[in-house]
């Protein structure tokens, strides 16, 4: 197919009836108005040729975007356009544990897919696994101090946060600095999940 070279104006033919300009067809030959973009190259997918109904359609005919591209590069495209060129990575690589001990590939802090005969609201947790099935967020870590698994209520939060601080407060322990920082901890703790719950 013969391509006229771009002009620099826009319009460059005027209709005799009307006296509106309009662009001509970017195909040799063709007097038609270019009505209809096509891109020029694959690499310059923001640049268009104009044509008429009739060429855009044998343009569309021929237009092959991965020609002249090697297969592994094809490929490579194909499986990048599936999720939206966003980076991937494979799943599983960081996988956590359900409170049963089976492997899990997310974090569940509401115990959705874990054993709601494992999971006790007001009882402490006798998973070695613990830290692991909670994650690494703050509030992970908050429920990993307060020796506590999802599924959870505030009330169960907030039960055991009385029952640590009692516990660990420096006047039952006759001043002592380690459960001075142990209830500064409990305490950060407790903000945190209180947000989180809010």
């Amino acid at each position: 197919m013969g391509m006229r070279q771009s002009k620099n104006s826009r319009f460059d033919r005027t209709d005799a009836a009307s006296g509106v300009a309009f662009r001509r067809c970017d195909h040799d030959g063709c007097n038609e108005a270019g009505a209809y973009r096509a891109p020029r190259d694959r690499g310059a997918l923001n640049t268009y040729f104009w044509f008429c109904l009739d060429h855009v359609r044998e343009y569309n005919r021929s237009w092959n975007y991965y020609a002249g591209m090697p297969a592994e590069e094809v490929e490579r495209h194909v499986r990048e356009d599936v999720v939206g060129w966003r980076p991937t990575w494979p799943i599983g690589i960081r996988g956590r544990r359900f409170a049963n001990g089976r492997k899990s590939r997310f974090f569940d802090p509401f115990g959705f897919f874990s054993d709601p005969e494992a999971n006790s609201e007001d009882t402490a947790a006798d998973d070695p696994n613990q830290d692991a099935s909670l994650g690494k967020s703050p509030e992970g870590k908050a429920l990993a101090l307060f020796n506590l698994r999802p599924p959870i209520s505030f009330a169960a939060i907030k039960s055991r946060y009385k029952e640590l601080v009692k516990r660990h407060h420096p006047d039952a322990h006759g001043g002592d600095k380690t459960s001075e920082e142990k209830l500064k901890l409990i305490n950060e703790a407790y903000g945190i999940l209180k947000r989180f719950f809010a």
